[in-house]
């Protein structure tokens, strides 16, 4: 019987250990894989920004290539507010999906009547189970998600990635 090569399987890490590409939660951000690149690009400089038609106006979120009112390609990069408060919200200690510790808090949060983006779920970071309250604000962050090997043109191109969350804003004592 023949022996069997030796394969290491290069992943993300998690979980203490590693997950194949497959199963990568994290978009590929870099310009060669991503037309909205500039959304990552403007996570790294701690902006919150969006596409706006330069047709009709529109402002989508989340971003994208083509305006879903009128079909046009014609978009601007517009900022989004920073902070929001928390409408209603889940806790989630114990079945949270895989990269992502406990407590994993969502949050259905509300820009204010001015702005482009009206609600958001997001992802809350940086709190305990239970100090979140409906009513709370909080405010936009961009954290660090694993780096992810990629072939570009027969060369490995490593890709350092950000996602954003938000945060409780702390209160004034």
């Amino acid at each position: 019987m023949a022996e069997l090569e030796k394969v290491e399987t290069v992943g993300i890490p998690a979980l203490e250990g590693t997950y194949i590409g497959e199963m990568d939660i994290w978009p590929l951000e870099c310009q060669e894989f991503n037309r909205i690149y500039p959304f990552y690009d403007n996570l790294r400089a701690g902006k919150f920004t969006t596409t706006k038609c330069k047709k009709c106006g529109h402002i989508a979120f989340p971003p994208g290539v083509i305006c879903p009112k009128c079909w046009s390609d014609e978009l601007e990069w517009v900022e989004l507010p920073q902070r929001a408060k928390v409408v209603t919200l889940t806790e989630t200690q114990a079945g949270a999906p895989a990269g992502f510790p406990s407590p994993l808090i969502l949050a259905w949060l509300t820009f204010g009547e001015n702005s482009p983006l009206k609600h958001l779920l997001g992802r809350i970071v940086n709190c305990k189970e239970g100090e979140l309250k409906e009513g709370d604000e909080v405010q936009f962050v961009v954290f660090d998600v694993p780096s992810h090997p990629i072939e570009v043109k027969k060369e490995t191109k490593v890709c350092d990635r950000v996602f954003y969350a938000f945060e409780p804003v702390k209160k004034q004592a």
